[in-house]
């Protein structure tokens, strides 16, 4: 310990002068890291008020949360349409029709037959019969492409044309 004493006694100056440079050093380092910070400081300030004074922080939350709530908005939206699809596939989506003259001494073609079928191939066909003296109009029920009623050739080329997708207008 005296050994000490005697060094700090004899080098006073020197180590006062080394603390003093020190000292200075770490405050020059110090000022340095401070403006440094202000910088980052001033940017990150500038980023979240954005140009016109939006809080970009608060902008970003507020976006999550819209985003949150469109994906709710989806997924609601992806039911609606898997339930449409469902009731689709019962609604009548295919189409066939055709014309014809009934009765030999009748021209213009005025008898029709039309079928209506879903997705399953079931519904109706609608035959209309028309004559000078009267016209009759009946339906016969549809059930896997077939029915259960004996068909006219007429109702047969119905059910084929809707059931290939064909709603031309075509005569026989």
């Amino acid at each position: 310990m005296e050994q000490i004493r005697e060094f700090v006694e004899i080098y006073n100056i020197e180590i006062i002068i080394g603390i003093l440079v020190a000292f200075f050093i770490l405050l020059a380092l110090y000022l340095i890291a401070e403006i440094r910070i202000s910088k980052i400081k001033h940017r990150y300030n500038e980023l979240v008020r954005g140009a016109d004074g939006i809080n970009i922080e608060e902008l970003l939350i507020k976006n999550g949360y819209r985003i949150e709530q469109l994906r709710d908005d989806f997924s609601d939206l992806d039911k609606k349409m898997d339930n449409l699809d469902t009731k689709l596939t019962f609604a009548i989506q295919k189409v066939g029709f055709i014309r014809y003259n009934a009765f030999a001494d009748m021209g213009s073609e005025l008898s029709f037959s039309i079928a209506f079928l879903d997705n399953f191939l079931n519904g109706f066909v609608l035959t209309s019969i028309y004559g000078r003296e009267q016209s009759t109009c009946y339906a016969k029920p549809i059930k896997n492409g077939k029915s259960i009623y004996p068909l006219s050739v007429e109702e047969m080329q119905a059910v084929d044309r809707a059931i290939k997708g064909e709603l031309n207008v075509k005569s026989i």
